[in-house]
């Protein structure tokens, strides 16, 4: 078998131009400067303590006490041993952050391509269109980093897939493993699962057409292939997926202990979510046209109308000295509102989840062109993705998913689920202009697709352009209240309206442009009037430039910061500094930021709160249950910030930052002079209420039982001191002449952590809902806690196998193939 380097140029070049834009796009980097990404900011607060632990003594930390009261740091960037796919996912993403995530953009799809049969150019092409998809750029300004980690390897995964299915056995599963343990790697369970619901579309679709040309040995033998290549590269991944399997079910993802609400009222046991927070953020039915049309429902709730609307000009003809301070106010409270160009329904929207109108006509075309199962399982998957990002705009089928389809109910935002859209709108359009380029397909097939496409798709542009204010609900989510305002009313909604059409209108006819000069190329090329790389270029530079002219809205030079600024993005306040003088071990309650949806504290001190998307259930209780009302700090919240040792409560006055010690205060651990009994967990978080410093603790009966506790007794002397601070190691003296309950101010996992008493091991129970509690012989002791999660130990030890096992597999069956190769 001879080498052919003259093959494989072509791709070498593709590959170096995938760097060239990637850095060109993100060229910033390339001087220094960071993106500021804002969840990026926010995890390093959260996980600022187990950052500090591994560069101080380069080891792991898989516990950390600085948000919430404390947690595993599985979901934080824990790393563990044997984990030699992180590793060759590190050397694909050579490139600096965040170009690294879209050179992974470019690559795996162009891959995808290629085992498709796609000729090179339309997969550069086609990859490029994916890559700078708005939605993909946008959640790397956001800082969604995992998520565009997963996102990235959704083709790779296919490719193998795909190559199974092709009859291409080994390299298929080879790939099939690798992909998938890359996936995995990624660590964005939600993405993962949506690319999961593709694979069962498109295997559905392989399943149907085995059956109908009778081969369903050969599909039933890829199953099982890609079966087994999955299962290897869950191995692989098997630390972290134990151990975020372990947590899921003590956070906010997993099953509610209770059955009740804040006000006793019961409500049904869920295993996930609940309904609300999982469709709090939901498409509108007709938001749905900023697929093609970017600003159909305005564009991202930080943008603003200009001085040449006509609202702004309906906004100067009002006389604010006629008006009272009162009505001043309500005025620019209510213009501050409306002048959002966003007018959809949703709560935030970073930028419109655009998809190029050139990508969407080139797919619309390849519908006319394509039959059989490709065009069937992509249609399937982007119509059920659309379906199912309208979350409670359509109850019905997001109900059915709920209730029915397993682990749907894991996961909120739905909207996300369009990622299935940005993946299969691209390869159709990219398969679309390689059957057009195709010398199988006839000259009439071609220009009727053409003509059907470009009449179809130009005609409805044209008529949204002419009557879309007609057509379209234009009604804001504020408009009623500018209704009822004197200065307001009418006219300025009138006038809000004639922006919001203004701006559809502009896109209809930008896109007429775009899509009548790609219809023009084809034309062109199927009268022989030019070539296919021409054709190639026209569609390149205006899908290219539609797309990145679009998406410099939302990344710009101003979305860069120096990298000592990106270092240190929390500012520290006088209350920080007051708070950092205290050498003892607390914790503080953050209310300079919301205390729950903020890693600030945290990047500075050991947090009552924090920034996660699967907080712990416990904590999220207290929170649901006493903290929900923000009518300044009740009595309830301070015995709650007590049990957790929340020392200082950091705040915001007209002078600036302040710190104020809690006025009840509990310290590390203590005894308790009497117990309540409870029957259950309902009534264990609802009789918190009658917390009184440290002298009652509350404990379900089923862990009174659990550690034999009979009654809680304390002298006048009885203490209990932090003697040793460690995060996964705590180590306690107690004193006290009675044998007495101990409650420590540590949150309650009930895995993972081993506590002994003079080096005899001891039951640990829950008490007061959230926290941990001993009972302690009478006498003088040593009570240690260490946390040895066997969940850790267990997942390296598959992973050094199944990483064994896959090296074993990918150097055999290359090895195979070549020799293969070489005898034919």
């Amino acid at each position: 078998m001879n080498f052919n380097f003259k093959k494989i140029l072509p791709h070498i070049v593709v590959f170096v131009v995938f760097i060239v834009v990637s850095l060109a796009y993100f060229n910033p980097v390339l001087s220094g400067k960071k993106l500021y990404q804002s969840d990026i900011v926010q995890y390093k607060g959260n996980a600022r303590q187990l950052i500090d632990h591994r560069a101080r003594t380069g080891e792991e930390l898989y516990w950390t006490d600085a948000v919430f009261g404390g947690m595993p740091t599985y979901q934080l960037g824990a790393q563990y041993d044997y984990d030699f796919i992180d590793g060759l996912d590190k050397a694909l993403r050579f490139l600096p952050r965040p170009a690294d995530y879209l050179f992974l953009y470019f690559a795996c799809f162009y891959a995808l391509m290629l085992v498709m049969r796609v000729e090179w150019k339309i997969g550069l092409l086609g990859a490029l269109a994916f890559g700078f998809s708005t939605y993909l750029i946008i959640i790397l300004g956001a800082g969604h980093n995992s998520k565009a980690h997963a996102i990235a390897y959704f083709p790779l995964v296919l490719s193998g897939i795909i190559l199974v299915f092709q009859k291409r056995y080994i390299l298929g599963f080879i790939l099939t493993a690798i992909a998938m343990a890359l996936e995995l790697q990624a660590n964005h369970p939600q993405m993962t699962y949506y690319l999961l619901l593709t694979v069962v579309i498109l295997g559905s679709a392989y399943l149907i057409d085995a059956v109908r040309k009778n081969r369903l040995p050969h599909y039933f033998k890829s199953i099982g292939i890609m079966t087994a290549a999955v299962v290897l590269a869950l191995g692989t991944n098997a630390g972290n997926l134990l151990a975020t399997n372990e947590y899921s079910k003590e956070s906010t993802r997993g099953v509610n202990n209770l059955t009740i609400n804040a006000q006793g009222k019961s409500l049904t046991k869920t295993s996930g979510l609940d309904y609300d927070y999982i469709t709090d953020y939901s498409y509108g039915l007709s938001e749905s046209m900023n697929l093609v049309l970017p600003r159909f429902a305005g564009g991202g709730s930080g943008e603003v109308y200009d001085e040449n609307s006509q609202s702004r000009a309906q906004l100067s003809r009002i006389d604010p000295s006629k008006m009272s301070e009162e009505d001043l106010g309500y005025l620019n409270q209510l213009v501050s509102m409306s002048q959002r160009k966003y007018w959809g329904n949703q709560a935030i929207v970073e930028a419109p989840a655009y998809l190029g109108v050139g990508v969407v006509f080139l797919a619309l075309l390849a519908l006319f062109l394509i039959q059989g199962r490709l065009k069937w399982w992509t249609l399937t998957a982007i119509f059920l993705a659309l379906l199912l990002s309208y979350g409670k705009n359509l109850s019905w089928l997001t109900e059915l998913f709920i209730d029915y389809v397993p682990f749907y109910n894991k996961f909120r935002a739905v909207t996300s689920i369009q990622v299935i859209i940005e993946l299969c709108v691209p390869i159709l359009a990219a398969v679309g202009l390689w059957q057009l380029f195709s010398k199988k397909t006839t000259r009439e097939k071609k220009s009727q697709a053409l003509l059907y496409a470009g009449a179809g798709f130009g005609g409805l542009l044209l008529i949204i352009a002419a009557a879309g204010s007609y057509l379209f609900n234009l009604t804001g989510p504020f408009d009623e209240y500018l209704l009822d305002f004197p200065q307001l009313g009418s006219r300025y909604v009138d006038a809000l309206k004639a922006d919001r059409f203004s701006m559809i209108q502009n896109d209809a006819f930008k896109a007429l442009l775009y899509v009548g000069l790609i219809c023009a190329a084809l034309y062109l090329l199927l009268r022989d009037k030019i070539k296919e790389n021409v054709v190639l270029a026209v569609c390149g530079v205006v899908i290219l430039f539609d797309l990145i002219s679009f998406n410099s809205n939302y990344i710009d030079e101003d979305s860069y910061v120096t990298a000592r600024a990106y270092e240190f993005a929390f500012e520290k306040t006088p209350a920080d500094e007051v708070v950092l003088q205290d050498k003892e071990h607390f914790r503080v309650y953050d209310q300079i930021t919301d205390p729950v949806n903020s890693g600030r504290a945290a990047y500075f001190h050991n947090a009552f709160g924090g920034y996660h998307g699967a907080k712990p259930r416990r904590f999220q209780d207290l929170m649901d249950f006493y903290f929900a009302e923000e009518q300044g700090i009740t009595r309830e919240q301070l015995e709650i910030l007590a049990m957790f040792n929340t020392k200082y409560i950091l705040g915001q006055t007209q002078n600036g930052s302040v710190a104020q010690q809690n006025p009840v205060q509990l310290g590390n651990a203590w005894f308790v002079n009497e117990i309540l009994t409870v029957a259950d967990q309902n009534k264990e978080i609802l009789s918190l209420k009658q917390l009184n410093g440290d002298s009652l603790a509350i404990i379900t009966k089923d862990q009174k039982e659990r550690i034999g506790l009979k009654s809680a007794n304390k002298d006048a002397t009885a203490s209990i001191t932090l003697k040793e601070y460690k995060t996964e190691e705590l180590t306690y003296t107690s004193t006290n002449s009675q044998e007495g309950l101990a409650v420590f101010s540590e949150i309650y996992y009930p895995h993972g952590w081993k506590a002994t008493i003079d080096g005899k091991e001891a039951p640990i129970a829950k008490v007061n809902y959230a926290l941990r509690g001993l009972k302690v012989p009478a006498g003088q002791h040593e009570i240690v806690f260490k946390f040895v999660p066997d969940v850790v130990k267990t997942g390296s030890t598959i992973m050094l196998i199944s990483n064994i096992l896959l090296l074993l597999v990918v150097f055999g069956g290359l090895f195979y193939v070549f020799k293969r190769k070489q005898s034919l």
